[in-house]
């Protein structure tokens, strides 16, 4: 796509909880890729324009996208800011989630529509928004987990979300099919939780066939490869050193 002066457009890839963690290493690998970024954040408003100034210093354009994703009017207004910004949505990275760790015995009603809010039915509003405003060859990636696949007790109502985003994403890749491509990456260990205690967290590393956690560079290779393979839609790629297989 080209402006009226005949100057290719960026395009831009929209990533959703993307001021810090593995949110952040997606952005600066999509920024390398040359795209322009909508960084969506929600209560990380310092580490999101401490990453936007960084970015700035690197030349990538970066639309500020202040969001709660648990409200759908709040993710109409990140689309209509996208419309004006002057960049066309290629691709939605939908990264932001939230781990409650408590079992299913002692999660609230309450808890229980927050999560769902957040790391489901925003999923789904947003790559129907995306959709949307994409062309032919547009991408949608989830970040889902490995926990999705297990009894994961501990953290009961989250690891449900989960499973939901991987059908989600199967279900997606159909219905948008053949004009976007919609693909999910189920990681295992990569950034421990706020509270996960070193040693708990060591601990589980070494119940993972390869006994190391997984570096970001990890998750971001594998969005390299979805984006790059034209061919791949409707799958939920596991990047977990194994962690399914015990």
């Amino acid at each position: 796509m080209t402006d009226n002066s005949g100057d290719v457009l960026k395009e831009m890839a929209l990533v959703t909880g993307g001021a810090k963690r593995l949110g952040k290493a997606i952005v600066l690998e999509l920024a390398r890729r040359g795209y322009a970024i909508g960084l969506h954040y929600h209560s990380s408003t310092k580490e999101a324009y401490e990453l936007a100034d960084e970015l700035d210093m690197l030349g990538v354009p970066v639309l500020m996208l202040s969001a709660d994703l648990k409200n759908p009017s709040e993710i109409k207004r990140i689309f209509k800011k996208i419309d004006t910004a002057g960049y066309p949505l290629k691709l939605l990275v939908n990264s932001a989630a939230h781990m409650d760790r408590k079992p299913l015995t002692k999660t609230s009603i309450k808890e229980w529509d927050a999560l769902f809010a957040l790391n489901l039915r925003a999923v789904w509003q947003l790559s129907m928004l995306a959709s949307e405003r994409m062309s032919e060859g547009g991408v949608i990636i989830n970040i889902s987990d490995v926990g999705a696949q297990r009894a994961w007790s501990g953290f009961g109502a989250y690891s449900i979300t989960k499973a939901a985003v991987n059908s989600l994403t199967m279900v997606l890749a159909q219905s948008l099919a053949p004009k976007i491509r919609v693909n999910a990456i189920a990681p295992g260990l990569v950034l421990p939780a706020e509270n996960v205690s070193e040693e708990g967290w060591n601990r589980l590393v070494q119940k993972t066939p390869l006994n190391r956690p997984i570096s970001t560079s990890a998750i971001t290779s594998t969005i390299d490869f979805l984006l790059d393979n034209t061919y791949v839609t409707g799958e939920i790629v596991a990047v977990d050193g194994g962690r399914q297989l015990v």
